[in-house]
Formats: C-alpha cells, sequence, structure tokens
C-alpha cells in the first residue's frame, strides 16, 4: 500500500485526486497507475484501469491470475468490474468510498454471481489515504473559492 500511497501523492501534484495502486505477483510490483482523468480528459483513466493495463502488458496476457491489487481508495463499478474481469485475486483498498465504492459502500459487485470472485479488504492504511483526499478536495475547493 506505500507504493500505491507514493503514487497517489504523484497524481494530486498533477493536480488530479490523489488515487494510486499497483498490482503485485509473488511479492513483485506488476502494474502501476494513478488517476489522470483530468491530465487525459478521460473518464477510464482511473488508477485502478491503468495499472490493470501496466500489468497486462508486463505480463504478456489479461488474465491476472494470482495477482493482488492495492489502491487508495474503494473502487467504483467499472473499476471493479474490470478487476473481475481481470481475474485479480485480492483487492486491497484503503479509505472508504460511501458515494460510489462497489467493494461493500454503496454495494459489493464480488458477492454478486460473476465467474470470478475477487477476495476485498478494506480500510487498508485508511488513515492516510483518507487524509490524502480530504486534503486535496480542502485545498481544491479553498483554491476555488467555494
Amino acid at each position: 500500500m506505500n507504493e500505491a500511497i507514493k503514487l497517489a501523492r504523484r497524481a494530486a501534484q498533477l493536480e488530479e485526486a490523489p488515487v494510486g495502486c499497483v498490482i503485485v505477483r509473488e511479492n513483485k510490483i506488476v502494474g502501476r497507475g494513478f488517476n489522470l482523468r483530468e491530465t487525459g480528459k478521460n473518464a477510464l483513466n482511473h488508477a485502478e484501469l491503468i495499472a490493470i493495463r501496466d500489468a497486462c502488458k508486463t505480463l504478456g496476457g489479461w488474465r491476472l491470475c494470482g495477482c493482488d491489487l492495492y489502491v487508495t481508495l474503494e473502487p467504483c463499478p467499472m473499476c471493479a468490474g474490470a478487476m473481475i474481469n481481470a481475474r485479480i485475486e485480492n483487492v486491497y483498498f484503503g479509505a472508504f468510498d460511501p458515494k460510489a465504492g462497489a467493494c461493500g459502500s454503496v454495494v459489493n459487485l464480488f458477492d454478486l454471481p460473476f465467474n470470478h470472485k475477487p477476495r476485498v479488504t478494506g480500510g487498508v492504511s485508511e488513515p492516510e489515504c483518507a487524509g490524502l483526499l480530504s486534503d486535496f478536495f480542502a485545498n481544491l475547493r479553498k483554491g476555488r473559492n467555494l
């Protein structure tokens, strides 16, 4: 999770929501990503999707069996669906997302009868992950005089 937090900080430096993600197989990082929606002007540029793409390239295939995903914010439905399709084994996330979280907060997509069910653990390094997000959005509101 520490590496995902570092990536989240990189996103914040680019004025992106601070979400970072790493994918690990056999104790080695095989995929990295951080939020790039604003920079890329693309709704699909979530940290998890970028990390999945990177891991697929590194490993040479779309099946990420035996891989664990660490992300600083609870995945949304789009990202949770990608994790199911990529066959991610375990998902570890930091901050819960009561507005869009699809791993228990709003819904748990992993509980539905899909062909693959990643195991999920939430609240990993939650104070630090949640703090990055709350500080970022507080500073954003100040800068925009909201």
